[in-house]
Order: C-alpha cells, then structure tokens, then sequence
C-alpha cells in the first residue's frame, strides 16, 4: 500500500508542478491584458452618462433626435470613444429611420456581431469595440442592399477642408454649388421642399413675383425619378418645388419668408399626415446669399420659439415631376390639405 502511494506520488508531483505553472502563466498573461487595455483605454475620450449608456452598454438614443440625423457636410465620422474613423459621407444617405445611414464603412473599422439572441447583427468600432449600432441588408434602399444604422452618440464629425455641405442623397459626383445666374428674362429660380409639393406650387404660384412654379424631386442617388421610386423613400428625393420669380417685384429672402409661413418648419419627419422623407422639409440654395438668407430666417425663427427642423442644402439635379402632378389643386379646382399660410415674421 505505501508502495502504490508513493508511486501515485511521483506520478502526481509532475503535473501538479504543470498545472501551477499553467495557473501562474494565466495569472501573468490576465495581468499583462488588462494592463494592455488599461493603457489602451487610457487614450480613450472620457464619456458623458448618456454616451457611456449608448457606447459601452449598448443602449440606443431615441429616434429622430440624434445630433447627426440630418446632418449631410463633406468629411468623416470617427468612433466618439477612440478616435478611428469609420464613415465617409460620401456613404451616408437620407432615410426615415431616425438614425444616421451608411451604406458603406470605411475598410475595416467596422466589426459585426450577432446579437446575443441571434435576431439583428451589431456592429461596433474594430479599434476598441465602441457599440456603434446594427446593421441591415436586403432592404434596397441603396446599390449596396446595406444600411448600417448608427447612433449619432457614438460618432465625432470631422469636416473635410473644403466642409461644404451636400444635399439629401447626393452623390460624390465632384459638383460644385455654383452661383445661380438670371433667366434671359431676369427672372431667377429658388428651390423649396416643405411636403408634399402640390400644395406648395398651388400657393407659391399665388404669390406676387412668381412667373411659374413647378412640382418635381430634389437630391437623391437616381437620374430621373418617378413618382413611384421617390415615394418608397428609398432614392433620397425630396418633393421639391422650382421657383421662378422676378427679382424686380419680389426677392428670394420675400420667397423663403413665404415658404416657412406656407407649411409647418418644425415637423421633422414630413408635413401634416405626409410621413416619410421625401416629405422633408429644405430650404436649397444657389449662392453664399441665399444660404445666409436661409439661415438667418431660421434664427429668427428660433428666436420667437419655433424648433425649426428645415434643413439648409446646396441645389442639386431638379427633376419635373409627372405632367399629372402640375397644377394639381387648379386641375381638382380643391384646396390644399396640409398647407395654408400662416404669419410667422
């Protein structure tokens, strides 16, 4: 019997000597990782409670009130926590989720992950593991078929050297806003979106000034749109209405005044019972003048109270809308049924 034991006990010593080994390599290399990580998060940005809720707990912010919804300037966006950037805006596009798109990252800074009961997959910054949001494919709203869905809480916008901003939808195409030059009969051209664009050309058409006024589609990522394509939300288009106007009777700040007192500025998610973003409501423009003429009405606005939702966007491709469409209400011999005037200046 103390032969049998001492032999277990050679037998024994050895791996017990490997298995204390093994913990003791454990113990270091658990040390070594968290002082890695300490050391790597140290270089982190220190976070808000909301944004400690959004990046590392994985929550989401309420739709429709994210800091970068709305927002289309030149640059990229960079992971809120670490630094690394992840998003061109040459990738983001206009949708009515609530949340920022992109239907491209940049190559890899975007890691995926299966949500833990397997419905949705997460993504997250490959740098340091920053909950960004989830990821969708197959819904073709884009040539991609992909739409990463973001919290604004976990991205940092750093505008290109040029920052111009760029209009719903629009294509890196290289286009510069350019200056809008008179008609051959000094007359001149705005373009306004305030939902849906039959009753924005009836009562534009009404004002003292205006030559014409034609319904049609603004931004967006396809040539020549139908009614079709801008109403499943899926182009990027806005209903727009061109503008054409004497600048002798009546000028562009008279016009945009006009605009914000002829549909509601503060809706931001389309007009009336019109819900969707092509309902959007936009203020485009053709000069540094009519930007500045945009933007101050805003403040004006917000001065009195108004939370204007009205986005401020260069002009891009305007696109007449289907003969059907113009003229609707004089056609109907109706009224508009979300748009009137209010006074607001």
């Amino acid at each position: 019997m103390r032969k049998l034991m001492v032999m277990l006990a050679v037998v024994a010593a050895p791996l017990l000597l490997m298995a204390a080994c093994g913990e003791q390599e454990m113990s270091m290399a658990k040390e070594e990782h968290q002082q890695a990580a300490s050391a790597d998060s140290s270089a982190y940005r220190d976070l808000t409670p909301e944004e400690e809720r959004v990046i590392v707990q994985k929550g989401t912010e309420m739709p429709f009130t994210g800091e970068y919804y709305q927002h289309f300037e030149d640059g990229t966006y960079h992971c809120r926590r670490c630094d690394a950037p992840l998003y061109n805006s040459t990738d983001k596009f206009q949708t009515s989720c609530g949340w920022p798109s992109f239907d491209d990252e940049i190559p890899g800074a975007v890691r995926r992950e299966r949500d833990a009961d397997g419905m949705r997959t997460e993504i997250l910054c490959a740098n340091c593991g920053a909950h960004l949001g989830h990821v969708f494919e197959g819904e073709r709203l884009t040539d991609t078929n992909v739409r990463h869905c973001v919290n604004s809480v976990s991205l940092v916008f750093k505008p290109s050297e040029e920052g111009s901003s760029r209009a719903i939808g629009a294509r890196d195409d290289g286009a510069e806003v350019a200056d809008i030059p008179a008609d051959a009969g000094g007359t001149r051209k705005a373009y306004f979106a305030g939902g849906c664009f039959w009753g924005v050309e009836h009562l534009f058409e009404q004002k003292e000034g205006v030559v014409s006024a034609v319904s049609g589609y603004m931004g967006g990522k396809v040539d020549e749109p139908t009614y079709r394509q801008v109403c499943s939300g899926r182009t990027g288009h806005v209903e727009a209405v061109e503008v054409e106007y004497d600048p002798a009777t009546v000028s562009y700040e008279e016009l945009a005044k006009y605009f914000f007192e002829i549909h509601d500025p503060t809706q931001d998610n389309g007009q009336g019972p019109d819900i969707g973003s092509q309902y959007l409501s936009v203020a485009f423009y053709g000069s540094d003048e009519e930007k500045e003429t945009a933007e101050r009405l805003i403040d004006v606005l917000r001065d009195k109270g108004y939370d204007i939702a009205t986005m401020v966007l260069p002009n891009a491709t305007f696109w007449p809308a289907e003969d059907y469409h113009q003229d609707y209400y004089e056609k109907k011999g109706s009224r508009p049924y979300c748009h009137a005037y209010t006074k607001r200046f």
